[in-house]
């Protein structure tokens, strides 16, 4: 994770939406 990247939450899936396409992950 950096400080680009972002954490967002719906429902119950948990997104992260970085510039950087290695720290593109799903969770949940």
């Amino acid at each position: 994770m950096c400080e680009k990247c972002r954490l967002i939450r719906k429902r119950r899936r948990i997104f992260v939406i970085c510039s950087n396409p290695k720290h593109k992950q799903r969770q949940g």
